[in-house]
């Protein structure tokens, strides 16, 4: 879930310098599980299910699930590609990576857990049949910049999952939404010992593009056949593009 947010204002703000960023990650690694857990009354894990079934994987495919953190999108994507399939959860988080790595030795699957900037991934053009991002995309400081990478390191015809929390517009999910963001969640990130990482989560949501917004921007980055789906009353949105042919954006 972690991702280069390179243009900064401070944490209370939503926008961060990429190494506050990192630094903010690494600080809040070993209580990342419990706190997604909680704050979503562990309806993550059914959220990152649909995000890898969206990704229409198979065995044998491959897979890249970007901003990785714990590594939950990826371990399900895992579950779809088989043994005989590759995946690749990238972060740039390194403790982020340890707890991942450690969750993959006790899991037993063959996940391959790299350092990488989602700005500048170090893979090849058309290399994965699909690629995720799973809570991590509001993190990006240019979200233009990292989709595209995305659509650039996934075959022709494959696909562009996010993953995001969206600000539900209409009462009465739209008064809970910011009671609990607001109120509630910077207050189980003090009980953690980390308030201000906590603060930056409900503002970067609120800066993040609306659903349509994104649509739009995952169509300038080479992506088709765009569609998203809002789920938990609007709160959760899922979206989905296929990358066109390379040069026919």
């Amino acid at each position: 879930m972690t991702a280069s947010a390179r243009i900064g204002m401070g944490e209370s703000s939503g926008t961060l310098e990429d190494t506050q960023v990192r630094a903010m990650f690494d600080r809040i690694a070993g209580v990342y599980d419990r706190m997604n857990s909680v704050m979503t009354a562990g309806l993550h894990h059914k959220w990152r299910r649909r995000a890898a079934d969206l990704a229409a994987l198979g065995p044998g495919d491959s897979a890249l699930d970007i901003a990785t953190g714990t590594g939950d999108l990826a371990f399900e994507l895992a579950s779809r590609v088989g043994s005989s399939g590759r995946v690749v959860g990238a972060d740039f988080s390194e403790r982020m990576l340890e707890i991942a790595r450690q969750k993959g030795a006790v899991s037993g699957e063959a996940i391959r857990f790299e350092s990488a900037d989602a700005l500048s991934l170090p893979y090849a053009d058309d290399s994965f049949d699909a690629a995720t991002v799973g809570f991590g995309a509001r993190n990006f400081a240019d979200l233009e910049r990292g989709l595209s990478e995305m659509a650039r390191v996934v075959r022709p015809g494959g696909r562009v999952v996010i993953l995001e929390i969206t600000t539900p517009q209409r009462p009465p999910l739209s008064f809970f939404f910011r009671l609990w963001f607001d109120r509630a969640v910077p207050a189980l990130g003090r009980l953690a010992g980390d308030a201000s990482a906590y603060t930056y989560l409900p503002n970067s949501v609120r800066r993040f593009p609306d659903p349509v917004a994104l649509c739009a921007t995952m169509a300038r980055c080479g992506l088709g056949e765009i569609r998203y789906v809002l789920t938990a009353g609007g709160i959760i949105a899922l979206h989905v593009g296929v990358v066109s042919e390379k040069g026919a954006q």
